[in-house]
């Protein structure tokens, strides 16, 4: 798919408290192999020349080596740290890309994450300079003031979603700026920066693991899937 250069920053630096497992989420089997295993598959799967870079927390880089072991064939990754939150674990993992391209910033904890999907927001970005998945709201949505609440359109929300896609030279010069609490993910760092994001349709499979009701609904999909 083109000889444009395309690299993934994994982004596992959690440590999946919610899961209330000792090990972090990324880590936990399923369907035989660990979570974070199956999203770096569905990458190399979908680019065989993609460069896969991890964002780990440095307590456990030892379980990067398992989860390559699971992998059905080896893959030379980086490995770096992850910080102190999301934007500076994904600052981080920017700052290993040195050369011009496509850039996927995904949760490691997605592991349901399609060829189609990946594709599709390859496509996007090249074309767009970005491209965020996204899938409709299906139930009802109010807003919560206090003790007060309101309606609103769901029509007009969406769930958003990752891999978060864009060309280099505009993601990484976003990241740049200084740290907000406003930048909850990438779309609202390039929004910060000035980059008008662009939004693609997601899947509703496409769910992130951190509970363990998420791990049934995950192994679910992935029975349907024939995985």
């Amino acid at each position: 798919m083109s000889d444009i250069k395309k690299f993934a920053v994994l982004v596992a630096g959690g440590q999946g408290t919610r899961m209330g497992m000792a090990l972090p989420k990324q880590f936990l089997p399923l369907n035989g192999k660990p979570i974070l295993a199956w999203s770096i598959m569905a990458f190399t799967q979908a680019f065989p020349d993609i460069n896969i870079i991890l964002v780990l927390p440095p307590a456990y880089y030892s379980y990067a080596q398992m989860v390559l072991t699971a992998l059905p064939e080896p893959i030379d990754v980086t490995l770096v740290s992850g910080g102190e939150t999301r934007f500076h674990s994904v600052k981080n993992g920017l700052s290993a890309i040195e050369e011009e391209g496509i850039v996927f910033v995904h949760d490691g904890a997605r592991p349901l994450i399609t060829t189609d999907l990946l594709h599709r927001c390859y496509n996007d970005a090249v074309t767009y300079g970005s491209a965020i998945p996204a899938i409709p709201v299906a139930e009802s949505m109010r807003i919560v003031d206090g003790d007060h609440s309101k309606p609103v359109n769901r029509d007009h929300m969406r769930v958003i979603q990752t891999p978060q896609t864009f060309k280099t030279e505009l993601i990484l010069p976003a990241f740049q700026q200084e740290y907000t609490p406003a930048f909850t993910d990438e779309a609202t760092v390039a929004e910060a920066y000035g980059i008008t994001v662009h939004l693609c349709l997601g899947e509703k499979q496409n769910i992130k693991v951190t509970t363990p009701e998420d791990m049934v609904v995950a192994e679910a999909f992935m029975k349907a899937a024939g995985n």
